[in-house]
């Protein structure tokens, strides 16, 4: 059995056809169908019921999906625990959530330095990034301070206030609490924080729009579509701009920290040991408070 094959079961499994998973490995159909026949072969065992619509997993085939996983990451921890402590490689994959605003700048800092990274980012919103890191889909996570699984360890990246923000009409905050809330999906770290607000105020939002992109909610926040709660970091030249308004909530509602998040049973590459170095060396460059 070559840990190819177990690549290609799982790449069957997850896209259902014997095509989609062709393309993937851009391999001809027929190699896809000679590897899995393989596979079974030496399980003496079915692993993926055949049907029109594609193929799915027996119960052999979920037992083997379980171990395939277990076997791959073990086969990557190894290689990365072997790559050379002076000069990291390889692949790099990030999740964040999408109002970071010093990810540019420690991006930039750290693919600079280290110009055999193959980094990659992914967006969502702070739950759904803490199970991908649990779950070994990703190698970390620019996610909400919270109480996290026990296997993941938090490295704090900076301290922040967020700002419920609204258009340019409102002179009051009481005026607000009638206006629809517009935020990311459930799971997201500020959405939680201002349905506290919203809760201990004993208020019922008489309407939940979510979008998915930050950019999207700041637009819908200038034509006066609703209200939302950002950092203000990520807001301030639009309220200098004249095209929203920063209203404060109580500090316990309003400071939050933006941590990275990893599991603490991997083994601490040097690819992931100087991204953190990377984060810890950002904390130190002074930057001057504004006000919103």
């Amino acid at each position: 059995m070559e840990f190819k094959d177990l690549e290609i079961f799982q790449m069957v499994a997850e896209k259902g056809t014997i095509t989609d998973a062709a393309k993937e490995f851009s391999y001809v159909q027929s190699n896809i169908t000679a590897r899995i026949q393989k596979l079974e072969t030496e399980l003496n065992t079915p692993l993926f019921n055949r049907h029109r619509r594609g193929m799915s997993l027996t119960p052999e085939g979920k037992k083997l999906l379980i171990y395939s996983k277990k076997i791959l990451l073990l086969s990557d921890e190894m290689k990365k625990t072997i790559q050379s402590n002076e000069e990291p490689s390889g692949k790099l994959e990030i999740g964040t959530v999408e109002t970071v605003i010093h990810l540019p700048k420690i991006l930039s800092t750290y693919i600079k330095k280290y110009k055999n990274v193959d980094l990659s980012l992914f967006t969502g919103v702070t739950e759904t990034l803490e199970e991908e890191v649990l779950n070994h889909e990703l190698d970390g996570a620019f996610v909400t301070e919270s109480d996290f699984h026990p296997d993941l360890v938090s490295h704090e990246v900076f301290q922040e206030e967020l700002v419920l923000i609204s258009d340019m009409r409102a002179s009051s905050l009481e005026e607000l609490k009638e206006e629809p809330l517009i935020c990311f999906s459930k799971g997201c770290g500020y959405r939680a924080r201002l349905e506290a607000w919203y809760k201990d105020q004993n208020i019922i939002p008489q309407k939940v729009m979510e979008f998915g992109t930050l950019e999207t909610i700041l637009r819908s926040i200038v034509v006066g579509l609703g209200v939302t709660f950002v950092p203000k970091s990520a807001v301030i030249h639009m309220e200098q701009s004249g095209l929203i308004q920063c209203h404060t909530l109580p500090d316990q509602y309003s400071k939050i920290k933006t941590v990275f998040i990893r599991r603490a049973d991997t083994y601490l590459t040097s690819t992931i040991e100087k991204f953190i170095e990377t984060i810890e060396t950002n904390q130190q460059v002074s930057i001057k408070p504004v006000n919103c």
